[in-house]
């Protein structure tokens, strides 16, 4: 039960599409469906860490979080507008297939995402607060259980979402693709303009 709590809880918070799912379809569309789901694992990664974090009530790491959270959301806003820049100025991927992509690493996916998913701390308040409006529900039993829910509520919303991109990008003509690109790498600048003055204006 608090395993299907957990996944229920993620899938949540995973399904609004922002500039990691944006980013993720992008990988999805340039490089195949294999590197989209392990780029939408890093953020399930990420999820997990901040989910275990807050089960664990790791007040120190919560703190120091939340203390440093505006230069980390500083550092999360340029990486999204990088990622912009470098989504308009990469040329269409042709090739449909789903075997080993030129200039694409499984790992790099991964880490890519995992790490624009931690630089948003705020994150972790959701979880906190959803975990004390759970109260004594989940009382005496594991967090790691609630944790391995969180990830795999995570996983299985990429995985969807990388098999339908995946889907549509074999159907795709190279002019459309471009399109599609075009408009995900403005979408992200958006994202990151945004996010980059929302940190700045208050100082």
């Amino acid at each position: 039960m608090l395993f299907l709590k957990g996944m229920l809880l993620d899938l949540s918070i995973a399904a609004p599409v922002g500039p990691i799912g944006l980013w993720c379809m992008r990988q999805t569309l340039r490089y195949g469906k294999r590197y989209g789901f392990v780029s939408g694992l890093g953020a399930a990664a990420a999820d997990a860490a901040y989910g275990l974090t807050a089960a664990l009530g790791l007040s120190i790491v919560t703190q120091f979080l939340l203390r440093h959270s505006a230069w980390i959301q500083l550092t999360g806003a340029m990486f999204i507008i990088y990622l912009a820049y470098k989504t308009l100025k990469s040329p269409v991927q042709t090739d449909c297939s789903d075997g080993p992509a030129k200039h694409a690493s499984l790992p790099q996916a991964f880490l890519t995402t995992f790490f624009l998913t931690l630089t948003n701390p705020m994150t972790i308040l959701s979880f906190i607060a959803i975990f004390a409006g759970m109260g004594a529900g989940w009382a005496g039993q594991s967090p790691l259980l609630l944790v391995v829910g969180v990830f795999a509520g995570s996983a299985v919303w990429w995985l969807l979402l990388a098999y339908l991109v995946g889907w549509l990008r074999e159907r795709l003509n190279a002019k459309l693709m471009r399109s599609i690109q075009i408009g995900a790498g403005l979408v992200l600048f958006g994202f990151g303009a945004y996010s980059l003055l929302n940190v700045i204006s208050p100082l």
